[in-house]
């Protein structure tokens, strides 16, 4: 058994709450385990000016976490002026991914705004925004298509993401910051609904890995992201027929 009891196979608890904020199209709180995301989504009516004229609009990215998210104080990028490049891959990973299951043409010349910001860390920072994101991103089309409806919802599948590794207890889903920091192999896979696989992100921290453990870090983070699909669905109710079809 995991320090907080779960099985090796077995994700935090999840809790997704919508319309956690006023202003935002969507906004999520996002909770697996101790780890809590605020993503929200906003869309303007423009585009960057490499896609002016082409019809097609853009999803994009911003990530940061509180000074208090973790136990000691982390200083705000601001104060550096600039972006640490942990921040700016992760960003850039949550775009990549929302942009995976979206109809840019069906969008429009309009750009999503997805900011995610880390309320408290407890490991899987970065998969936690990225399903979040995905339920904030929804929220704020569906908003858009309740008032003038889309000849094709922009959204046409789900994503989700988990973080995997293997530990000395063996290989683990959806690991929390104590299995994480000692983590031998950490691993980060980024899913659809159909099981398809849209990026994967993996290092061997502490010695290399076999193609078999891979497989075996493949499976348990296909069971992890399964399980995060039904947990999406769920939040989303009867709005997720606009994402199926």
């Amino acid at each position: 058994m995991r320090n907080d009891g779960r099985t090796l196979e077995e994700i935090r608890p999840v809790t997704i709450t919508r319309n956690f904020t006023k202003h935002a199209g969507g906004s999520v709180l996002m909770e697996m385990g101790d780890t809590k995301v605020l993503c929200t989504a906003m869309v303007e009516e423009k585009v960057p000016p490499f896609l002016k004229g082409s019809g097609k609009g853009w999803v994009t990215a911003e990530y940061a976490m509180l000074p208090s998210a973790t136990q000691s104080r982390k200083q705000r990028d601001i104060s550096k002026l600039r972006l640490d490049g942990r921040s700016t891959e992760i960003q850039r990973l949550i775009g990549r991914a929302l942009r995976s299951v979206m109809d840019l043409t069906a969008l429009g010349e309009r750009t999503v705004w997805i900011d995610c910001d880390v309320i408290q860390a407890d490991g899987g920072t970065r998969c936690a925004s990225i399903t979040g994101a995905y339920v904030a991103l929804v929220d704020a089309l569906h908003k858009i298509h309740e008032e003038t409806p889309f000849e094709v919802f922009p959204v046409r599948g789900m994503v989700s993401a988990v973080s995997v590794g293997i530990h000395e207890l063996g290989p683990l889903v959806d690991l929390n910051y104590l299995e994480d920091s000692s983590a031998l192999v950490d691993m980060n896979i980024v899913m659809n609904g159909q099981g398809e696989f849209i990026e994967l992100q993996g290092t061997g921290e502490e010695r290399p890995f076999s193609a078999k453990e891979m497989q075996e870090l493949l499976s348990l983070g296909t069971l992890g992201n399964e399980a995060l699909v039904s947990k999406v669905q769920e939040a989303l109710g009867e709005d997720v027929r606009s994402v199926l079809g």
